[in-house]
Formats: C-alpha cells, structure tokens, sequence
C-alpha cells in the first residue's frame, strides 16, 4: 500500500512516516512540491506518487493568530483542504482528511457524538468545519477524523513545552476547565493507517464519513501538566509543580473549548482499531525523547 501524505514537517505527517515499514510505501509532501492552496501541485503529485490512498493532516493551525488571519486559515483549512479532496476524487483516490475538536463550541456537558451539532467558536474551528464540509461534497470516498490534544516527539506541543519550561521553573500556573483527551501522535498514525486499510480492503464499503479519534481517557490541561512531570521526574527529568488556574485568568484571543471530549465509539465499531490511553502515550513520548528507546 502507497500513501501520499501533506504537510510533510507536522507530527503527524511524522509519526506517519515512522510506519513505513514492511512494504509499506508512504509520501510525505510538502511546499512547494505539494502546496494546498495550488492544485496543480497537489495533481501532479498524485501523477507522481501514484497513492492508494491520500492522507491530509496539513492545515493552519495558529488558533490565536487565525482570529486575525482568517483568510489564510480559510484559504488552507477549507480551500486547500477541498483542493486535496477533489484532486483525489479526479484521480479515484479515497481521502483521509484529519480535522479537530474545535468545530464545537465545547458547552455539551458529555463527549460529542459525529451526530452532535456543531459551533465553533473561532476562526480556526469555523476553517476546518468548512473543510470538512468541503472534502465530504467533493470526494465520495471520504473520512473525515476527529482528534484532539496532539502530542507527540515532533515539533511543537504541550508535553514538550511543559518540558522545556519545567526545566526553569519550580511552578507553573495551567488552565484546569477545559477538558479533553490528550492523543499520542503515533497512535493518530496507527489509527490513520487503520482507516487507510479499510477503505483499500473495502472500496465499496459504507465506510466513508466522519469519525470521532482520540486516545482512552480524559483529563484537563492542568492534569496532562501533571501527568508529564509525574512521568518525567520518575524518569530524571524536569519537573515542576502546577497550580490550577481558570480559562479566564489567561485569556487568549480565540475561546477555547471548555469540553473536547469526544465519542469515539463509532471509529471503534467501524474500524476495529482503538487508541491506548492517553497516560500510555506520555511514557512512550518520554522514552523517545530521552532516547531509551
């Protein structure tokens, strides 16, 4: 199996490239080999590639810039993201479109099913429910994954900004009211990869859609702080202590949302593939990071 990936440098286009192994073939492309917002670029590296299935995790991801920018936001989270979908559709291809838990508003006082109505409350949730919109009309063979709280060795995160920080500072003040499930980026890939297997082994199936993808668990962002320096001090590394604080004692230019929680019982009936807890997923980013493994 061949997948074509974008975004090549964002962890999850990384994680995904750890998979290939065992003749798994998998494309990791970026600008200006691969531009969403040029779909001349995104034909002729499909010509190229050859995938059986395309992967877009690529998006712009600046929450608090995006209420500034929206057009950039739009132009990548929803023209770019239909450009890679239909470019895909052209081609036969099925397409694996990750998305985020910001297209809801986060009042809902449970995890959100797919069916649930969506509310974004900022510019970067309103760009990629339009996305998402937008790949599902223009590729029949479409899914749509909702994930949430990425972490991961690659690039920038909160377990690693937590790291970083802890290595200076004795306390740390985190926002304990917003809840949600923190996600190991290795274990998107493996549900991604999932997905991309199914819908191979399945062409015809009724498979096509949105679904809902996050580790086991929940928490909030003061309990993934603790967690991490939990984890870490075990491990010799930095800790720190955290105190709790409010969403409304560090205000940012776009409103989170108070509840991410997600259904993700859908993903599991259909796929047959489940994520592991999202405490699993701190121990296994730790031992990368410091090389045990």
């Amino acid at each position: 199996m061949r997948i074509l990936v974008t975004g090549r440098d964002g962890q999850i286009a990384r994680c995904l490239a750890d998979l290939a192994v065992n003749g798994r073939e998998i494309v990791c492309l970026g600008r200006p080999e691969l531009d969403l917002t040029d779909r001349a670029s995104i034909d002729a590296a499909i010509a190229k590639v050859r995938p059986d299935v395309v992967v877009n995790p690529a998006a712009y991801t600046a929450v608090d810039k995006a209420e500034s920018e929206s057009e950039a936001a739009f132009a990548v989270n929803a023209g770019g993201a239909e450009n890679v979908a239909s470019a895909a559709a052209a081609a036969a291809i099925p397409i694996v479109h990750i998305s985020t838990d910001y297209v809801f508003s986060g009042d809902k006082d449970a995890p959100y099913a797919e069916t649930d109505e969506t509310g974004p409350t900022g510019v970067y949730g309103a760009s990629k429910l339009e996305g998402e919109r937008r790949v599902l009309a223009a590729n029949p063979r479409a899914v749509v994954l909702r994930t949430a709280w990425v972490f991961s060795p690659y690039g920038n995160n909160f377990l690693k900004t937590m790291l970083r920080v802890g290595k200076d500072r004795d306390v740390l003040t985190v926002v304990a009211d917003q809840h949600g499930t923190p996600t190991y980026g290795p274990d998107i890939a493996a549900g991604i990869l999932a997905v991309c297997e199914h819908a191979v082994a399945d062409p015809e199936g009724a498979w096509p859609g949105v679904y809902h993808m996050v580790a086991e668990g929940e928490t909030t962002w003061a309990g993934f702080a603790e967690a991490i320096f939990e984890r870490s001090r075990a491990r010799g590394g930095p800790s720190a202590a955290v105190e709790p604080i409010t969403t409304a004692d560090y205000p940012t230019p776009a409103r989170r949302p108070p509840n991410s929680r997600l259904d993700t019982s859908k993903f599991q009936a259909t796929f047959r593939h489940s994520l592991p807890s999202w405490r699993s997923g701190i121990d296994r980013c730790l031992a990368v990071l410091d090389g045990s493994v």
